[in-house]
């Protein structure tokens, strides 16, 4: 017997989030990720009892955030003044600014890195379903993610951080 949606929603969520603000950044990853728990709900009858579940559902949050991306590309963005660099909002704790850049950090790499470094490193997806989402062998989704994390390594310890988030 299938276990409910709510277990699946309870277990996986913040993966599925966390996945969203990888590909996306912290201000569409919320819509991203209620439209891929709606897109999942509507679907969920259907979906056979042996599925991994985690993997079904990072499928479909990666669908969603490229319908996201398309939209946002398609957008214009008008701003009066554009800033020399955005400046840490105050009253935020460090934890929290410094997630943030990890964030921006991640959302800077190139796609097929970003995206293999959610999907295996955020998401524990094993480099074969990486593939399968993303394109290409796993062999290149592992050479991917390998690339994202060793340039995020640089990143960091050229400016002196260190971050266990990713």
């Amino acid at each position: 017997m299938k276990r409910p949606f709510e277990q699946a929603v309870t277990e996986h969520g913040a993966v599925v989030l966390r996945v969203c603000r990888a590909v996306l950044g912290p201000t569409e990853a919320d819509d991203a990720w209620s439209e891929t728990f709606l897109a999942a709900l509507r679907a969920w009858p259907d979906l056979p009892e042996d599925a991994n579940v985690r993997a079904w559902l990072v499928t479909i949050a990666h669908r969603k955030a490229l319908d996201v991306a398309r939209v946002r590309a398609r957008q214009a963005i008008p701003v009066a003044h554009v800033p020399d660099c955005t400046a840490p909002s105050d009253g935020q704790p460090e934890e929290v600014l410094a997630d943030e850049k990890l964030w921006a950090d991640v959302a800077a790499l190139p796609e097929k890195q970003r995206l293999c470094v959610a999907y295996h490193h955020v998401a524990g997806l094993p480099h074969p379903e990486v593939a399968r989402i993303v394109g290409g062998t796993p062999a290149a989704a592992r050479r991917a993610a390998a690339d994202g994390i060793a340039r995020l390594r640089a990143t960091y310890a050229a400016h002196g951080r260190v971050s266990t988030h990713v």
